[in-house]
C-alpha cells in the first residue's frame, strides 16, 4: 500500500466466513466513495489466509492474527493499525456486512453537513429481505431503541450502535482510545460507541444503507439458542455489566432487571439444560462486577 494513507480505511474483521468476506470486499471495492481496505483475520481455517494473501495489494492489506481474539480483539487491532497509519476515517464492519454502493459516500456527506462535529456515524442496517435488522438497531439512549419511524429522518441522534458500518474520525480514536479487546465478543461495540457518545454528538444516517447477511433476522435469545453458544452469552452478560454500570443506579437496575427477565424466559420457555443456561446468565453477572479492563489509548483512565 502506498504512503498516502489519509482517506478512509474500511476495517473488516473476519473468522471462517470466506464466502461472506468475498462479498463484503466486493461491495467495498464498488463504493462510489473510495476507501482502502484492511482485513483482520482471526486465525481462520477455511481458506481465508490464501484469499487474503492473493488479494493483498495497493489499497488492500491483509493481517492474519496468530489466534482468534474475537471480534473485540480484531476491531481493537484494526482501529489501532488504521490510526497509526494516519487514516482520517475508520469504517468498521463485520465480514457479513454488505454496504450499498453509496453507503460510504452518504456517511461522508453527513459528516460534511455536520462540519465534522460528531463522534461517530452509523448506517441503517437491513436484513437480506430489505427489512430492518433487529440485532443492529441503534439506541437513542442506553435504554431506548431507535424506532422504525425515526429512520425516515435525515439524521438521528443516538448513543449506542454496532460495528456493522460505523464511521469513526481519527480525532475521536486519539481522544477516546481503542475498543476493549478483553470483551472478546459481543457488546464491545456498545461500550466503544457509548464511551464516545457520553461526550460527543453521534448520529445514525439512514441514507447510508448496508445489509447484514445474518442467517436469520433475529435478536440473540439465550432461552431459545443452542447450548454450544453459551460461552458467547457468558461474555455478553459479563460485558453488559461493564457497559451499564457507567450509567449509575439506573444502569445497575437495567442489568438486574434484564437478567431476571431472561432467567424467567429460560424457566418457562426452555425444555432442557435450564440449570446450565441459568448458570451462564448469573455467572456472567458475577464476573461483570469484577471485570474492569482499562481501555487502551484512553488517557482519562477507566471509561
Amino acid at each position: 500500500m502506498t504512503e498516502k494513507k489519509r482517506g478512509v480505511l474500511a476495517v473488516v474483521v473476519t473468522y471462517n466466513r470466506l464466502e461472506l468476506l468475498k462479498q463484503c470486499v466486493a461491495a467495498l471495492e464498488a463504493q462510489t466513495a473510495g476507501c482502502d481496505i484492511l482485513i483482520i483475520d482471526n486465525a481462520s481455517t477455511d481458506g481465508t489466509e490464501r484469499y487474503g494473501e492473493e488479494k493483498q495489494g495497493p489499497g488492500l492489506v491483509y493481517e492474519r492474527l496468530k489466534e482468534n481474539t474475537g471480534g473485540a480483539g480484531g476491531f481493537q487491532y484494526g482501529v489501532r493499525w488504521g490510526t497509526e497509519q494516519g487514516y482520517n476515517y475508520l469504517w468498521l464492519m463485520d465480514d457479513d456486512t454488505l454496504p450499498e454502493k453509496e453507503a460510504l459516500e452518504k456517511l461522508l456527506e453527513a459528516g460534511v453537513a455536520l462540519e465534522n462535529r460528531y463522534g461517530w456515524l452509523s448506517s441503517m442496517t437491513l436484513w437480506t429481505d430489505g427489512n430492518l435488522c433487529g440485532m443492529n438497531r441503534q439506541k437513542k439512549t442506553p435504554f431506548r431503541d431507535v424506532k422504525d419511524v425515526d429512520y425516515r429522518q435525515e439524521r438521528i441522534p443516538c448513543q449506542i450502535a454496532s460495528f456493522v458500518s460505523l464511521l469513526v474520525r481519527r480525532e475521536m480514536v486519539i481522544k477516546y482510545g481503542y475498543p476493549i479487546k478483553e470483551f472478546f465478543i459481543w457488546t464491545d461495540d456498545w461500550e466503544y460507541t457509548r464511551r464516545i457518545s457520553r461526550e460527543e454528538a453521534c448520529y445514525v444516517v439512514p441514507g447510508s444503507r448496508v445489509v447484514h447477511a445474518m442467517k436469520q433476522n433475529t435478536v440473540s435469545n439465550i432461552a431459545r439458542d443452542s447450548v454450544d453458544r453459551l460461552p458467547r452469552y457468558r461474555y455478553m452478560y459479563r460485558n453488559e455489566v461493564y457497559v451499564y454500570r457507567r450509567e449509575g443506579l439506573k444502569g445497575w437496575l437495567w442489568v438486574f432487571a434484564k437478567d431476571c427477565w431472561h432467567s424467567a424466559q429460560v424457566i418457562f420457555l426452555r425444555r432442557e439444560n435450564k440449570g446450565k443456561v441459568l448458570g451462564t446468565i448469573w455467572a456472567g453477572l458475577r464476573e461483570g462486577i469484577r471485570f474492569r479492563p482499562v481501555p487502551e489509548g484512553y488517557r482519562q483512565g477507566d471509561a
